[in-house]
């Protein structure tokens, strides 16, 4: 099965094998630039059938808003229960719950002491059994001096304080690895298996491993919650779980722009969470180590939180699955050193995250590969993978534009009809029911707002709900176009590297 460690086309030895593949990463950028290249054409030659197209597809994305919004209220109701739930009470149907061990480890590069230190505080306060929790802080080596002086300085001040904790360096230039969160990851794990699991004689069954951002700050009694749909999970070891990710530790620092996409993401998960035939692993998640003991973590890919959930899907021909947690951890919204930085790592972030299609080819050929997976799965995920980046990289666009391209390419013959001239108004009409999901976002946003910092006026509570005012935009230039960035390079096959997220908390003016 060497096709599971496939991150692109020359990877491939067999000519035919890579030319296949090659045609896969090739899908993604021709679909989305061949629907704008044909929005365009067909606004000249055919408008009245465009501009059909465009009402259908405005209706079509009502009905979808409307369906994922009622899955989003679903999710954050949930969510809410299992806040005030009693965790520990739940735990204890299990007799042998305080036999599992979680092993937590934190990749870093660049971050600073801050923001490490709050999330180690943050594992502290949760209401799981610390002798067992076992904390891996695993830094990097191409910065060397810095990580070391960090990991030395955090591993003094917390070792006592877990069952274990253990600072690493991630050496460079290991063959065949991309320098990447994945790559941190896999190497941290290995060596947390050679000097605590085996040496201790724990068993991987008993053993939950949470591959997390190092902003991450899980709520209270996550590892309750997680440990507990753990042992009442049937088939347990053929899953991921997977927590709802709140972008909101360093939301009240963050500038309007940054606050909408940042809150976007976190709705867009919990829509997910209600979706778990569609779910898959994301930024911060936990996976048995069992798992794990039998697939390498991805570490040539840049996209490793999805890849790992397609591999294990392919190594287990079908039967594995992301089991919803409906309980939240929180992380950094984007704030730079200053505005103009905020922009462009915002735009950065959103194009690795789109960088996500490179899974489209790995998925194609995997299932070409494996023949023991139900074509009905099959279908449905191919399916599914490929609307999901098509729709990221077009569908805010054709919103904007399509309802008036007929109009202004359409020529004189078309723009004295009826047609044309009713167009824009139903498109516009259409759009207005959209509002919908748009307040039900903004009133859910401001439910989830962490407390508030003294130092903050309430007027900033006007701008926070006046912010949602900027999505059409956020979803064009930190949304399609990102996308369509992500696809071309795809296209063309110039592979992205991984870019690691500035971590700032500093009020931006």
């Amino acid at each position: 099965m060497n096709y599971l460690n496939v991150s692109k086309a020359s990877d491939l030895k067999d000519k035919k094998e890579r030319f296949v593949y090659r045609l896969f990463e090739i899908l993604p950028g021709f679909l989305s630039f061949g629907t704008l290249f044909f929005a365009v054409f067909f606004s000249w030659k055919e408008p009245v059938l465009v501009g059909i197209f465009i009402i259908l597809f405005d209706i079509y994305w009502i009905l979808k808003l409307l369906y994922l919004s009622f899955h989003q209220i679903s999710t954050f109701l949930k969510m809410q229960k299992n806040l005030k739930r009693d965790w520990q009470k739940e735990i204890e149907k299990f007799p042998d719950w305080k036999k599992i061990y979680h092993l937590i480890i934190l990749p870093f590069y660049k971050e600073g002491k801050e923001i490490i230190e709050d999330s180690l505080n943050s594992l502290l306060k949760t209401n799981y059994p610390k002798d067992k929790m076992i904390v891996v802080l695993s830094g990097e080596e191409r910065v060397k001096e810095r990580a070391e002086k960090i990991g030395e300085e955090l591993e003094k001040e917390f070792s006592g304080k877990f069952f274990k904790f253990l600072f690493l360096l991630h050496p460079s230039n290991i063959p065949g690895e991309i320098p990447c969160k994945g790559s941190n990851f896999n190497f941290a794990l290995k060596k947390a298996i050679e000097k605590i699991i085996k040496p201790l004689n724990l068993s991987p069954e008993n053993v939950i491993v949470s591959n997390f951002d190092v902003d991450t700050r899980p709520y209270p009694d996550y590892f309750l919650c997680l440990t507990f749909t753990y042992l009442a999970t049937k088939k347990r070891e053929r899953a991921s779980y997977q927590p709802i990710p709140l972008f909101n530790n360093n939301i009240w620092e963050a500038p309007a722009f940054s606050r909408v996409v940042a809150i976007s993401a976190s709705f867009w998960q919990m829509m997910q969470q209600e979706r778990p035939d569609a779910l898959v692993s994301y930024a911060s998640h936990s996976i048995p180590l069992s798992v794990l003991e039998k697939i390498d973590y991805p570490y040539n890919v840049v996209s490793d939180d999805s890849r790992i959930f397609w591999k294990t899907f392919l190594f287990y021909n079908g039967d594995y699955r992301v089991i919803p947690l409906f309980y939240p951890v929180s992380m950094d919204a984007v704030v730079g050193k200053n505005f103009c930085q905020t922009i462009i790592n915002q735009y950065r972030q959103q194009r690795r995250w789109a960088w996500g299609c490179n899974d489209i080819p790995f998925v194609l050929f995997g299932f070409l590969k494996n023949k023991n997976i139900p074509l009905s799965k099959k279908l449905w995920h191919s399916f599914n993978i490929i609307e999901g980046f098509w729709n990221w990289a077009t569908a805010s666009l054709m919103i904007a534009f399509l309802g008036w391209l007929p109009l202004l390419l359409g020529g004189k013959e078309f723009n004295v009809t009826l047609f044309s001239y009713n167009l824009p108004r139903t498109t516009r009409n259409l759009m207005t029911l959209a509002m919908f999901g748009m307040l039900i976002g903004s009133f859910l946003s401001f439910l989830l707002l962490p407390k508030r910092e003294k130092n903050y006026k309430r007027s900033f509570l006007i701008s926070f709900f006046a912010q949602w005012l900027l999505l059409p935009f956020c979803l064009i230039i930190f949304g399609s176009i990102p996308a369509l960035d992500a696809q071309l390079r795809l296209l063309f096959g110039k592979y992205l590297g991984f870019w690691s997220t500035e971590k700032v908390r500093k009020y931006v003016s």
